[in-house]
């Protein structure tokens, strides 16, 4: 596999961890049961929700509301958008609910005036699946096509701008309206990382040919085949890491590219079961792995790498 094509610098967290042999990605999406984007031109600091145009007040309030009910804000920008557009214009909302097993993941969009207009969404009602209160919440919204937010925030990792900008000004080139800027998805080291709406699929180490991949299997309700296994599968936002781990691992040894197939229950801390809807069921052995220091963040000092790697048991 090829990592993306970027001129990083050589030491840079990415870079290291593409060359690296054990650089698997499975269990390192940001846990998320719902997410919320926020359409916010001009500049992000490394705190998004209180360093931007956004009054820092309504960052902290909408952020909270989320995080407090196990989601996630988001602010987004149309790739390439200028610092000064947009100001003042009708900002894009997402609203994604990530799906449960007998619950399908949906995807409103709406254009706001305000962001302060997101204060009417109903949080709880999204924060369980309840699509018809959700939409009842905000007039406007509406289902919407699956979206790719790509993490470009350079102020949180300078990989992020450097090898997740071209990315996103690729893919919306390719996709008008389909990939945005993200303010952060975390994972710098898998860069660029993304995160695929509405089932908060979390991809690693994307090209411009892998955002088109994605889009055209979503379109079709799908994930994209060639895009599961270790070196692009941050795993599903709506599992805790363990999970990920344990449904990742099942999902590319089947290459199973429905996104609602698989349910999964831990049972015990490094312990999982994972369950086909056709009724197969597999034991996963979750392990750490150790490897050598390396940089998780451009920012940070080497650490002794920790990857997951899962062992299958068919019951």
């Amino acid at each position: 596999m090829t990592p993306p094509t970027a001129r990083s610098a050589p030491d840079a967290c990415s870079v290291v961890w593409d060359g690296a042999g054990d650089a698997t990605a499975y269990g390192t999406a940001a846990p998320a049961t719902f997410w919320v984007g926020l359409e916010q031109p001009g500049p992000w600091g490394r705190a998004a929700l209180t360093q931007s145009r956004l009054p820092a007040d309504v960052g902290v309030r909408l952020g909270t509301a989320c995080t407090s009910r196990g989601g996630r804000l988001a602010l987004l920008r149309a790739p390439g958008d200028h610092p000064a557009h947009g100001e003042g214009r009708p900002r894009q909302v997402y609203v994604a609910w990530t799906g449960a097993p007998g619950a399908p993941a949906f995807l409103l969009g709406a254009r706001v005036a305000r962001a302060e207009d997101l204060d009417a969404l109903d949080v709880d009602a999204l924060a369980r699946g309840d699509e018809a209160a959700v939409r009842a919440s905000l007039p406007g919204l509406a289902p919407a096509e699956p979206v790719l937010l790509v993490c470009t925030n350079g102020r949180r990792d300078v990989c992020c701008a450097v090898r997740g900008r071209p990315v996103a000004l690729a893919g919306h080139a390719a996709h008008p309206g389909r990939v945005w800027e993200c303010s952060h998805t975390g994972g710098h080291r898998f860069s660029p990382t993304g995160v695929l709406l509405p089932w908060g699929r979390t991809l690693a180490r994307l090209s411009p040919d892998d955002v088109t991949t994605a889009l055209l299997a979503a379109d079709a309700g799908r994930l994209a085949p060639a895009l599961l296994g270790p070196w692009h599968d941050r795993g599903a936002s709506g599992l805790p890491p363990q999970a990920q781990v344990a449904e990742s691992a099942v999902r590319a040894q089947l290459g199973d590219d429905d996104p609602a197939s698989l349910g999964v229950v831990l049972t015990g801390d490094r312990l999982a079961e994972v369950t086909h809807r056709d009724g197969r069921r597999w034991r996963v052995a979750l392990r750490v792995e150790e490897g050598a220091p390396r940089r998780n963040s451009c920012g940070e000092a080497a650490v002794g790498a920790r990857t997951w790697a899962a062992d299958l048991t068919p019951l």
